[in-house]
């Protein structure tokens, strides 16, 4: 099922959360000013089910020029935005603003709906459709389908559904593959849980128990409870709106802007090299070393613009700078940021960042653009490493990162072979295939897989181990056996688990008994092994030691595992030594007479025919003996 989230947009009071509203039947307005003003402040949300059975969240921004920094906050998160107009007042000052920050930040896709539809005859209202569509133009939302609504009369609101569910079809989801990022955009403290954080996985996807780093101040916490849209999960994945209850940290130590993320993947900056477009309105020039406020993520971080190239940059061009953070800023390669001007208050342009954590550029230096010019477009080895992180898959071949990444076969293998080199990739052989993982990948699930038996051996540590197809349905979902099967291998070789015939245990692991088990198992062991030929029932035994019937099966299941106890019939345990010992003297027996009966065998064991019979069986099965008539003879 897909995950993704949508966004509205528009000016103040164009009827945002009133839509919001009539989609979702839930108010997103949560301040107690919002309602009573009439406009949203801070960001709300909604979980929304699409007709395909697909969950979606909602966010609603705020519109007025004002609470634009809030705005920012949410949208870095959208994968599909609603543009909202009024039917009434037509194009405003925010719908302008809020299209180029959408058009900045490249959000996937879009759709334009005109409210208060009531309120207008349908000649006006074709006018305002026709000037939307004019202001579009050129943008993300061009071609963009435009659905005229009415919140108040329910007009329109299943036309609109079904359009979102058709565009939603084709958004491309986040990857659940790579390390996990959050950007924070709401904290709050809850009593009884501490300190709750919610924001949207960019990437990777986040369980209970995880140790997270929160960012910028590398602080660690430990992931307690997790919800999507409500509902408590164990696992999020990336493309969700998420709430983290984490302990081991204090609110005040979190704020909006903050990130939470794997430890040891990201690492605060204080400098962005940035691919940066001025929006074509602006309404001057852009000098060197102009302040600026810099919105990335959920983050507003005041900064210098070093312009690399020139000394000022026109509306609607294009050049690489560096920006001076005034506080340390956290980003990845690939980020989208939207920069707004320090005084008055308007967004004049954005760009993407090439490098999260640069040196100090020099200005008008030609190495350096050649630098920037490579890292922008990326080099093979770079893209190829950035198309694995972000499609998600296990394991590739030759053919699947070629065409992932457009290269042609020569720059394709030179690039593999660097990436080798760097310990990025490793190769997997599989039946005379080449397979290329990513080191990353690698290392992170085997973290995860070692974990889940950490786990699991805790609350089970008599059994042998997880089946290998709970942990490749669990950790491998998208791979074949054949391939699970050689890189559960290379666990095995790197000493991260062990495999046990069909079962994989934590590399180490003996299933033993714990505690006060101890004295029970070996109670239970010279019991069965003192008893020769006559064996206790297993019922006789759970009733003696007290045992229920969980407990029961898993000890019962430990002696047979372990070989101290052989099952030769339902109700008939020997205990291993015994038939060992029943096998030397049925051998000296059969040595001396070359045949023996059933009597004989009983009184051989010193045993009574209930127990002779399964014995005889046993050894049949074993090839030791072969039955003729009512005789044994040597096999």
């Amino acid at each position: 099922m897909k995950r993704f989230i949508i966004g509205t947009a528009g000016h103040v009071d164009h009827g945002k959360t009133r839509l919001i509203k009539a989609l979702t039947g839930r108010e997103t307005d949560r301040l107690k000013e919002e309602k009573e003003r009439g406009i949203s402040i801070e960001l709300g949300f909604a979980p929304f089910k699409l007709p395909s059975g697909t969950l979606v969240g909602v966010v609603d921004v705020p519109g007025h020029e004002r609470f634009i920094k809030n705005m920012l906050a949410g949208v870095g998160g959208m994968d599909m935005v609603i543009l909202v107009v009024a039917a009434d007042e037509g194009i405003m000052p925010q719908t302008r603003e809020h299209l180029d920050i959408i058009d900045l930040l490249q959000v996937q896709k879009g759709i334009i709906v005109i409210t208060k539809t009531d309120l207008v005859d349908e000649e006006w209202l074709d006018l305002v459709q026709e000037e939307v569509r004019e202001l579009v133009k050129e943008t993300v939302l061009d071609n963009a389908p435009v659905v005229p609504v009415s919140s108040v009369t329910g007009k329109g609101i299943r036309q609109l559904i079904e359009v979102i569910d058709m565009t939603a079809e084709d958004l491309r989801e986040r990857p659940a593959a790579g390390f996990f990022r959050m950007p924070v955009d709401r904290v709050f403290s809850k009593t009884g849980f501490g300190t709750v954080v919610t924001g949207t996985l960019l990437s990777g996807r986040l369980r209970l128990g995880d140790v997270v780093e929160i960012l910028p101040d590398m602080e660690e916490a430990r992931v307690r409870t997790l919800q999507v849209h409500g509902n408590k999960v164990e696992e999020a994945l990336a493309g969700q709106r998420v709430a983290v209850n984490l302990a081991a940290t204090e609110r005040e130590n979190i704020n909006r802007g903050s990130v939470i993320a794997a430890q040891g993947m990201l690492k605060p900056s204080h400098r962005l090299d940035v691919q940066l477009r001025l929006i074509s309105d602006m309404k001057k020039n852009l000098a060197n070393r102009a302040r600026v406020r810099v919105h990335i993520g959920t983050s507003e971080i005041l900064a210098r613009v070093v312009l690399l190239e020139k000394d000022e940059l026109e509306p609607g061009e294009t050049g690489f700078v560096q920006l001076e953070c005034e506080d340390p800023v956290i980003a990845a390669r690939g980020d989208l940021l939207v920069i707004r001007s320090y005084s008055p208050m308007r967004t004049i342009g954005g760009g993407k960042v090439i490098d999260s954590a640069p040196p100090k550029r020099k200005r008008f230096h030609a190495e350096t653009i050649d630098i920037l010019r490579t890292k922008s477009k990326g080099a093979p080895e770079e893209l190829l490493h950035q198309f694995m992180l972000s499609s998600g898959q296990a394991a590739y071949m030759q053919p699947d990162l070629k065409r992932g990444v457009g290269l042609d076969q020569l720059t394709t293998e030179e690039a593999i072979d660097k990436l080798i080199s760097q310990s990025v990739l490793r190769q997997l052989a599989v039946e005379n295939k080449i397979y290329y993982i990513l080191n990353s990948s690698y290392s992170q699930k085997g973290d995860e897989i070692a974990a889940t038996l950490e786990k699991y051996h805790s609350v089970y540590p008599l059994r042998q181990g997880i089946s290998k197809e709970e942990i490749r349905s669990r950790h491998f979902p998208g791979i074949n056996n054949k391939i699970f099967s050689a890189l559960m291998d290379i666990y095995q070789a790197d000493e991260i688990i062990n495999i046990a015939g069909e079962n994989i245990a934590k590399h180490g692991f003996q299933p033993l008994p714990q505690g006060e088990q101890v004295q029970v198992f070996k109670k239970i062991d010279e019991e069965y092994l003192s008893s020769g030929f006559q064996p206790p029932g297993w019922e006789d035994i759970k009733s003696r030691y007290k045992l229920n019937p969980a407990e029961s099966e898993e000890i019962l299941n430990y002696f047979i595992n372990k070989k101290v106890l052989v099952k030769l019939e339902d109700s008939v345990l020997i205990h291993k030594a015994n038939l060992e010992k029943g096998k030397n003297l049925l051998i000296k027996f059969l040595e001396d007479k070359g045949e023996i009966t059933l009597g004989e065998a009983r009184d051989l064991l010193n045993t009574s025919r209930k127990f002779t019979l399964p014995v005889l069986s046993y050894f049949d099965k074993e090839k030791l003996t072969r039955r003729i008539d009512d005789k044994r003879v040597p096999y």
